[in-house]
């Protein structure tokens, strides 16, 4: 599964070398970035004139954190890889006014432009970024007030779940959708249901991954756990 993304990945950015990438963050994820590390150590793929943008950050947390999830890029893909510093997006994490920050990364993205891949997980929930059900789909970035079946589940990353921040700035559904290609990761039997609910249920904002079905060009990767309900189609 991480091979299959991390390889759809470094086709987009060896024919558009400038690519502007999507990124999310999260277990599931992980093992992309570490086939793109291996990748651009082994010479296949040269990441200097990328650009990206990320879904999502805690509310609160400076980019340090080890929790947060500019720490995470850091970690596992920016600082092994010649990506330039100020090619990098992200949402200011510092203690502030929230609402002031998300419009200062809407403005960013803007001037960034589509994505030309966005990478996204799935909550358990259906959420995608931080953009928790609801009854109505999401356009700006915004901020996030988090459900308590994302905390929880977000928990064994902390030390307690009162450490767990209760808000997140996010991407926008509107902001996933303008992607010109989607991927959506997701594995083990805990993304069974949800996944089987997302390719076959209702379109809704109850179940915010539910829209990507009317995307254009959307390729959902899922191992054989998470996948087990889906029907082949000739």
């Amino acid at each position: 599964m991480s091979q299959w993304a991390a390889q759809i990945i470094a086709e987009q950015v060896r024919e558009k070398p400038e690519s502007v990438l999507g990124l999310a963050t999260g277990s599931t994820p992980a093992g992309m970035y570490e086939q793109l590390v291996r990748m651009y150590e082994e010479g296949k793929v040269d990441f200097s004139g990328v650009r990206t943008a990320n879904l999502d950050e805690y509310a609160g947390l400076s980019g340090s954190h080890p929790q947060s999830f500019r720490y995470f890029m850091d970690t596992h893909f920016f600082g092994q890889v010649n990506i330039k510093k100020d090619n990098i997006h992200f949402p200011k994490s510092t203690e502030g006014d929230f609402g002031a920050i998300a419009e200062e990364y809407e403005a960013q993205l803007r001037r960034l432009g589509s994505a030309d891949i966005q990478v996204l997980g799935i909550g358990g929930n259906g959420h995608i970024g931080f953009n928790e059900p609801s009854d109505h789909f999401t356009e700006a970035v915004n901020v996030a007030e988090l459900t308590g079946e994302t905390i929880r589940a977000n928990a064994r990353f902390f030390t307690s779940p009162e450490e767990v921040p209760r808000e997140a700035v996010t991407m926008g559904i509107k902001n996933v959708m303008s992607a010109k290609k989607i991927i959506l990761l997701a594995n083990g039997s805990g993304k069974r249901d949800i996944i089987r609910k997302m390719v076959y249920g209702d379109i809704t904002p109850a179940l915010p991954a539910s829209i990507l079905r009317l995307h254009g060009d959307c390729t959902v990767i899922v191992d054989k756990e998470a996948g087990q309900d889906l029907k082949e189609v000739e």
